[in-house]
């Protein structure tokens, strides 16, 4: 029993010296609010204050599937801030979630774009 004692003292302190999980790269997974995303790109002031992108719409259905404007169904990934379309037709498009329900699209430079996606809100969706 002496000897036991020891060992079950010690173990709090193994625990607690066990190095902290490490954080998955590119930040956690998660998915998308559910609801109908629509595209626009800024329009001028001699014109439309937006202008719609409608061959980049698309509904999240279901944890991490979309479908497009055509119904067709596809994937996508979301880690931390980042969404990438992973598969179907919007495949390789990659988004920026700025806030809750609006995304920026990632120009192949890196940088934040000027398309722009809304979740709809209801009645407006």
């Amino acid at each position: 029993m002496r000897r036991i004692l020891p060992a079950l003292l010690a173990a709090p302190l193994l625990i607690a010296a066990a190095p902290a999980p490490t954080p998955v790269p590119g930040g956690l997974i998660g998915t998308l609010d559910q609801g109908r995303y629509t595209c626009e790109l800024p329009g001028d002031a001699s014109g439309p204050i937006r202008v719609a992108a409608k061959e980049f719409d698309f509904s999240v259905v279901h944890g991490s599937s979309y479908r497009d404007q055509n119904r067709q169904r596809g994937s996508y990934l979301k880690t931390g801030d980042l969404v990438q379309m992973t598969g179907g037709p919007l495949k390789g498009l990659k988004l920026r979630m700025i806030s809750d329900g609006f995304l920026r699209r990632i120009e192949p430079n890196g940088l934040n774009g000027e398309m722009r996606c809304v979740l709809g809100t209801p009645g407006n969706s």
